[in-house]
């Protein structure tokens, strides 16, 4: 189960690309749903993020409590999460793409409120509820963008 949760946790090992590891796993989410995803109805893309998220709460939860930190940069099944929302539902054009990926790590890092709040939550849920609200931040900021283009 250790071995699992650092697999779950880290992407696959996508968390140990030494620059900007959560940068790296929300581009390779893109690229994911550019080429697999997209054509998938929102009952599927909304099934593969309550799963991405009902899995990432207990694996970054073990997995950071084995390296003894709160929220150890490794761990990028939140970035995957989050980038996921963002995503869910836009055009696969490149400029969607783009603004999602962009809207998504701007949220992520400055953590506007609430979701800065949010990380101070027990556990995975703090690891995760914060990046899953920086998705939805993202994804209302570029539908609305959609609406008015």
């Amino acid at each position: 189960m250790k071995k699992l949760a650092g697999i779950i946790a880290t992407l696959f090992g996508t968390g140990f690309f030494p620059l900007a590891p959560g940068t790296a796993a929300s581009l390779a989410v893109v690229l994911i749903f550019r080429f697999f995803l997209w054509p998938l109805s929102w009952l599927w893309l909304a099934a593969i993020i309550l799963v991405c998220f009902a899995v990432g709460v207990p694996a970054s939860a073990r997995y950071a409590s084995d390296l003894g930190q709160k929220d150890p940069r490794t761990i990028v099944v939140d970035e995957a999460c989050g980038q996921l929302v963002a995503l869910f539902l836009i055009p696969a054009d490149r400029t969607s793409l783009l603004l999602a990926f962009m809207i998504f790590r701007l949220f992520d890092v400055i953590k506007p409120w609430p979701v800065g709040k949010l990380e101070d939550l027990p556990g995975g849920w703090g690891i995760m509820a914060d990046d899953l609200a920086a998705g939805f931040l993202a994804r209302l900021v570029l539908q609305i963008y959609l609406f008015l283009r």
